[in-house]
Formats: C-alpha cells, sequence, structure tokens
C-alpha cells in the first residue's frame, strides 16, 4: 500500500505531530481544570465603555484636571493651543490668560465666562447644530460626544475653576489618608490604595502563597526563578520576618544589578553596533559593565543621571565618572558614504536631548523640534535651549570604516586595576576605546533650526529650559552639569515623579502614571496621585536611595495579594487599575530564556564582559547586510552560549529575533516601555527554540539520573522546579498520560527495531524532554506569580 519512501515519511510526520498534538490537549486541559489561573488578557470589557455615554452620570463637583483638560486637551488644543502657527481666531485654551481673554474682532466676546453658560462662546459652539459654527469643526474629524458637552456646560456653569497642569506643580508630602481596614495596611503605599478601594466599596484580595509570592519576587527583583532550595526554605521559615529577609537577600544579590541594568539599557538605547545600513559593530560593554555595578552599589538615582549626563564636567572627575558618561554615546552613529556630516551631528543632539527629555522628564520635547509643541507649553525656542546643552562635543556626523568615534578614552589593564575594577575584560582584549562625553566644541553656537532641518539656522538661542517646568537659575552654570543641577532642584515637579513612575512601573506592571514616557497634557492622569507625589517626596527625602523604594514597594500589602480575580472584580475593574489584586504579568524577552537555562542548570553565573551569541537562525545577519561588516552570524560555544540574555549581542538592523518577538525594545532609540503582546510567533518559539529544546532535555536528563524515583516523583520535581508548586492530583495525574504517551509515540517511530539498553534510555529522556517542554509552555510557567 505504502512504499518504504512513504512510510520513512509518514513516521517522521508521526513523530512530530503526535506529540505536538498531545502536548497542545494537554496544555487545554490543564488550563481548562486549573481555577487558580485567569488567562492573561481574559477580562470583561469595561462596563462604562458599553454604556451610552449620554446616559453615563455626571461628576457632582466637575474637576479642571480630571474632567476637562483632557477633552480640551485632545479635541481643541490642535487649534486652540501652545503652538501659535496653528492657533485660530486668536483664542488660546491651554493657559488661563488665553482662556478667559477677550476675543473677536471687537474684543467684546469671551469663550468662557466663569458662572454664566449664556454669555460663554464655548458653550454656545460645542452645542450649535449649524455645521458652520460647530466646534470641533466637522472637517477637522474630531468630535465631542454628548457626555463631553455637558461636562464642559457644567464646569463653566459650577464657576470654570482653572488649574495648572499636575506635573508641572511641584510634588508636596501628602496626608496618609485614613482607611477602613487598619490592619491591612503594611507601610504607606497601602494606605493610599485602600483609600481608593474604600470609595469603590470594593477590598483588597487575599495574600498570595508563599509559593506564588517567592516567585514574583524573585523575577521582579533578579530576573531569575527561585530554587527549589530558596522555596523550602522560605516556606519553612515562620518568622514573621522571613518575606523580609529574602527581600534583602535579592537586593543584595548580584543579580539584582542584572535585572536594573536591564531596564536601563532599553532607555540608553544600548546596542553592540552602529546602526543605519552598514551597521558596524562597536565597543560599549564596559559601559554596561559600568550600570550593573552602580545598581549594585545602590549608588543613589541623583549621582547615577548626574555621572551619566555629566560626569566630565564634575571637579576633578574620577575615570569611573568619565565612563559613566557613555550613556550619551549609545545613539546610532553613521559610515555610510555620501551622507552629510552636520546633518547626522545635528541628528546625535537631537538624540541626546529626546532620549534626556523622555528618560529624565517623562516629556515628547521632540514634537517641539520644528515648531511649537502643539499640547505641551514648550516652545521651539525651548526645545533648542535644552538642545544647547549637548550641542558642544566635538564630534563627526559620519565616521569611517574600523574609525572608533571621538571623543573616546583608552581602557587597559592598568586604568582596570586602578579605578575600573568593574570591567570584565577578558586576557584577549589588550585595551578598549570607549565612546565618552566631552565637551569640545564649547565656542559652538546654537540656533533655531527652521523646520528641524540642519542647514536652516535662524534665531541664536543660549541654553536653557522650558519655563513651564522651571525657569534655569542664572546661578547654575550653563552647561551639562548645570542641567544636571536643574534636573534635580526640589522645585523640579517633573525628575522625582516620572523616576518613582517608572520604578512603580517595573514592580507593579504599570505606572501609577501609565504613559511613563508623556506627563505632559495627552499623557495619562495618574490612578494615585497622592500616592505619586508621596513616594516621588520621599524618594528625593530619602537621598534618591532606588534599593529602598523598590523594597518599599515589594513589602507592601499591595504587592504581596493574589493575582486571582473574581468577575465581579474584572468587570469593575479590568485592567487593575485600582490594586485590588496583583497584577499578571508574563515574563520578560530576557526572562523567557534565562528562567529555562537557570531550572534546567545551564545558565552560566558570570557578570559583565563583552557581549556573547547564542543561538539564532542561520542566515538572518546576511538577508539585511550591505555586504559591508557583520554579514554572517558565527554563534559562540562553551560558557558564552549560556550567559544571561543582558549580555546577548545587539546588532541593531537585526535585533535577537527571540527576543524581539518577546516584545523586546529595538534600542534604535530610548524605550522606556515595552509592549505587551501575546502572539502565536511566541508559542512557536517556546515549543521550538533550540536553546528551550536544550534546556528542556538538559534538565529532563538531570531528573532521570535520580534513580531513586519513580515517574510519578520526577513529575512533581520538574512541575515545582518551572512552576515553583506542586502540582494537584489531577495536574500529575494527566501529565503522565502525557508521559506514557510520548514513550508510545516513540516506540511507533523505532517499530521494527530492537529495543536495546541504549534505545530505552533515549526512550526515557525523548519522553522527559517533550514533557517538561510541554511544562515549559504552560500559562503558569511564563508569568512572574
Amino acid at each position: 500500500m505504502f512504499n518504504p519512501k512513504t512510510l520513512r515519511s509518514l513516521k517522521l510526520a508521526l513523530y512530530f505531530i503526535i506529540p505536538f498534538t498531545l502536548l497542545l490537549l494537554i496544555k487545554y486541559k490543564l488550563s481548562r481544570t486549573n481555577v487558580d489561573y485567569t488567562a492573561l488578557g481574559n477580562t470583561l470589557s469595561n462596563h462604562s465603555s458599553s454604556t451610552s455615554s449620554s446616559n453615563v452620570e455626571l461628576p457632582q463637583a466637575i474637576d479642571y484636571i480630571f474632567h476637562v483638560k483632557p477633552i480640551l486637551s485632545d479635541r481643541c488644543y490642535l487649534c486652540h493651543g501652545p503652538d501659535e502657527g496653528t492657533r485660530e481666531a486668536g483664542l488660546r485654551l491651554d493657559t488661563k490668560e488665553g482662556a478667559y481673554a477677550a476675543i473677536g474682532e471687537h474684543l467684546d466676546r469671551y469663550a468662557i465666562v466663569p458662572n454664566n453658560i449664556e454669555a460663554s462662546q464655548l458653550v454656545h459652539k460645542i452645542n450649535s447644530q449649524d455645521p458652520e459654527k460647530v466646534m470641533p469643526p466637522p472637517d477637522s474629524n474630531l468630535k465631542l460626544s454628548d457626555y463631553e458637552k455637558k461636562i464642559l456646560t457644567k464646569w463653566v456653569e459650577q464657576g470654570a475653576e482653572w488649574k495648572d497642569h499636575w506635573s508641572f506643580i511641584p510634588p508636596a508630602r501628602p496626608e496618609i489618608p485614613k482607611v477602613s481596614i487598619t490592619n491591612w495596611p503594611s507601610n504607606e503605599i497601602d494606605y493610599f490604595i485602600l483609600k481608593h478601594l474604600d470609595e469603590k466599596g470594593l477590598t483588597p484580595s487575599e495574600k498570595a502563597s508563599k509559593e506564588k509570592l517567592i516567585r514574583k519576587v524573585y523575577f521582579d527583583l533578579t530576573g531569575l526563578p527561585p530554587s527549589l532550595a530558596a522555596i523550602d526554605e522560605f516556606l519553612s521559615n515562620q518568622d514573621e520576618n522571613a518575606y523580609e529577609k529574602v527581600v534583602d537577600k535579592l537586593l543584595a544579590s548580584k543579580a539584582y544589578g542584572e535585572r536594573m541594568a536591564s531596564n536601563w539599557l532599553d532607555i540608553a538605547r544600548y546596542a553592540d553596533t552602529h546602526g543605519y545600513q552598514d551597521d558596524l559593530e562597536r565597543v560599549m560593554w564596559p559601559w554596561r559593565d559600568w550600570v550593573i555595578h552602580a545598581f549594585n552599589e545602590n549608588l543613589s538615582y541623583d549621582e547615577f543621571i548626574k555621572w551619566q549626563i555629566a560626569g566630565d564636567l564634575l571637579p576633578n572627575p574620577t575615570l569611573e565618572q568619565i565612563v559613566a558618561t557613555g550613556f550619551n554615546r549609545n545613539h546610532k552613529i553613521t559610515q555610510e558614504g555620501g551622507v552629510i556630516d552636520e546633518e547626522y551631528r545635528v541628528e546625535y543632539v537631537m538624540d541626546r536631548t529626546n532620549t534626556t527629555s523622555t528618560a529624565l522628564l517623562g516629556l515628547t520635547m521632540e514634537c517641539a523640534r520644528c515648531h511649537d509643541h502643539k499640547y505641551d507649553p514648550i516652545s521651539q525656542k525651548e526645545f533648542y535651549s535644552i538642545y544647547g546643552f549637548f550641542n558642544k562635543v566635538d564630534e563627526k556626523g559620519r565616521i569611517e570604516y574600523d574609525e572608533i568615534p571621538e571623543p573616546n578614552i583608552k581602557i587597559t589593564n592598568k586604568e582596570i586595576e586602578e579605578s575600573l575594577s568593574f570591567i570584565n575584560k577578558p586576557d584577549s582584549i589588550p585595551e578598549i576605546r570607549l565612546m565618552v562625553m566631552k565637551d569640545g566644541a564649547p565656542d559652538r553656537q546654537t540656533y533655531i533650526l527652521k523646520r528641524g532641518q540642519y542647514d536652516a539656522p535662524t534665531d541664536k538661542v543660549s541654553t536653557g529650559t522650558p519655563d513651564a517646568i522651571l525657569s534655569f537659575p542664572e546661578t547654575l552654570p550653563k552647561n551639562r552639569l548645570g542641567l544636571v543641577q536643574w534636573l534635580f532642584d526640589e522645585k523640579n515637579p517633573l525628575t522625582a515623579r516620572v523616576a518613582i513612575n517608572r520604578i512603580w512601573q517595573q514592580i507593579f506592571g504599570t505606572g501609577i502614571v501609565s504613559t511613563v514616557d508623556d506627563f505632559g497634557n495627552q499623557g495619562a492622569l495618574p490612578t494615585h496621585p497622592e500616592l505619586l507625589d508621596w513616594l516621588a517626596v520621599t524618594f528625593r527625602e530619602k537621598g534618591w536611595d532606588m534599593k529602598q523604594m523598590i523594597k518599599m514597594m515589594v513589602m507592601s500589602s499591595t504587592y504581596q495579594q493574589t493575582s486571582k480575580a473574581t468577575p465581579e472584580l474584572l468587570e469593575i475593574d479590568p485592567d487593575n487599575l485600582l490594586l485590588a489584586r496583583s497584577s499578571r504579568s508574563k515574563l520578560t524577552a530576557e526572562m523567557v530564556r534565562d528562567n529555562a537555562l537557570a531550572l534546567s542548570g545551564l545558565l552560566v553565573d558570570k557578570i559583565g564582559g563583552p557581549s556573547v551569541k547564542p543561538f539564532q537562525p542561520e542566515g538572518l545577519w546576511a538577508e539585511t547586510t550591505s555586504g559591508q561588516g557583520l554579514t554572517k552570524y558565527i554563534m559562540d560555544s562553551g560558557e558564552n552560549k549560556y550567559r544571561r540574555s543582558l549580555y546577548t549581542f545587539w546588532k541593531r538592523t537585526v535585533p535577537p529575533p527571540a527576543m524581539i518577538t518577546f516584545d523586546a525594545a529595538t534600542r534604535d532609540i530610548c524605550s522606556v516601555k515595552r509592549q505587551k503582546t501575546s502572539t502565536p510567533l511566541q508559542a512557536l518559539v517556546m515549543l521550538n527554540d533550540p536553546q528551550l529544546i536544550e534546556a528542556s532535555k538538559h534538565l529532563a536528563k538531570d531528573i532521570l539520573d535520580l534513580d531513586s524515583l519513580n515517574d510519578k516523583e520526577r513529575i512533581k520535581i520538574i512541575f515545582r522546579k518551572i512552576t515553583s508548586r506542586y502540582p494537584k492530583k489531577d495536574e500529575t495525574d494527566k501529565l503522565l498520560d502525557y508521559l506514557e504517551s510520548s514513550k508510545e509515540t516513540f516506540e511507533l517511530n523505532s517499530q521494527g527495531t530492537t529495543i536495546s539498553n541504549t534505545e530505552e534510555n533515549k526512550k526515557e529522556l525523548y519522553a522527559y524532554t517533550v514533557l517538561t517542554s510541554l511544562i515549559f509552555n504552560l500559562d503558569e510557567a511564563i508569568v512572574k506569580g
């Protein structure tokens, strides 16, 4: 019926198809029966979104910041906002003076008259049925809902009380609120969270099990899973401070610095290549070693930023402080022939300006490169005033092949022994040339560039900062060091808020301000504004101690809640903005691979050093190469295959494909927030990535070496290592069935041959490998908590 060739093809197909099909069925059954877990993204629709806006009850008191300004910013600022070039009818709605000013040809009318809707042109215009008069005009493609019209009308009727934008007002320490459940809070954070829950008639969720809690805190603080020994030690420790001991141990571990550095590399747009067409290799990893070192030494946040922005301008700077300035040399650099040198030099200065704005101020300042900002009070002149701080570097726009961009410093064994012991330089590399900052062009003038074009300078500007945030004091030096002092001025309203919000995002999954890169008029409002201000002031007053703030967050009762959610809670708060439960977060791109390597025993525990090249599919670099430089990916051997993903070689034009699949940033520009997706490609990587298969096989082999255990006991160990908990009886039974079916699959493909002891061992290893891979693919296995 079938010829031998067809039979072999059929056997080969069954060899892969049967285990894959069984894997999906078992995974489906486990996910259906495991009521402890709700699949990520399985949330009910927001009730308010399904209700007609006209039926939604208006707030009793209309607040300008929380109710009115979001409407004006979204629908009105385009024509009546900060940008003078697009402002129409002489009306400006982003400032109090402009909103209340007289308008019209004879200045005899007013857009807003407090307490008088009849005299307020804004009320008439938004409610007009005449397409020639209604605002926003139909051709703008903007429209107000009935609810929004009523909000604006009621605000005017109640007196049109104006408030400055919340994030441009310096934070003040609020009072700790009184709450209903006085024995629930563990620290001040919990009082602010509970206050909001009280207002909504909600109560906090129960505390997470110790297994779930230790798993979550390990990933959040180190990016690695807890070992079985660590779990058992925590479970057996009945002391009240057992959890705090775990937290302190993790904060003191070397892995903490690697975990924190992973986030900072996104912000710093770190890569191992220059980018652009030829994308040749560069050496910046010593700066990465410094970042890990700085986090582990708990360098205060103000010093951490000062050294990176202006370490070279400090009085008698140390070599370490100069190394830190590599932060602002991580931008792309071109080597392409035919480009205009000045055009690209300007782009590098733009990059530093935008990175500083995004990372440290949480503002979209790049929108003011070509014109005044459309939504925020940042003029084009003010943009170039900040640009001027970074415009003094004596650098080329285009470098030659094999040229190390200036300015740079030489690092040899001598410098490492004397002051840079944190740099892990291999003996095979005699010296390192590291790009750093140096104001080698102090007399270069800065001009406003018309439409942002490098060759269209107009008015000369001096260094400065936006007045709406904080005017630049005359007493400060007009250089990058002065800029840092301005950033950490007690009156600066943004620096502390933006930093603590980003830390909150790392620990809780979403920032108190969800738009961590935009604290301006178009950004999200804080879900807990009093808590954000309390944290910001505390952060500053406690000496900008990052470890202390992280410890406070993970020690809170809010953090220690279970992620279990009732249908009622999901309907009220599907996005968990109120934090009545713990948020379930997937492992990051780095954690997915590091988790498998660590659990299998393959992970190499080594800090720092040059980037490494673990497995990636063949031919990817060749697909995008110009024929110059890095045309072929040559995989490393030995321990470099098993280093943490933090150290994976990052080619800008072809980033590590598995990490990009799991939402890693591309590192082309500063990124403070990764996407959160769940795609079929991620499932394919989990099932087929050779690194994950190898980890499964290695773990399976170690378990099989435990000769005294039976299948059920082995399954429990594997399951527990990967999920941090014991499997339930029905889960164990299903996994046993899968194990047996995997053995049968192996035998099916070995028909016609005598099963020797060697073949029997292969059968066991195959079955346990696919079983381990199955467990790695469970939803529970790729979630932190």
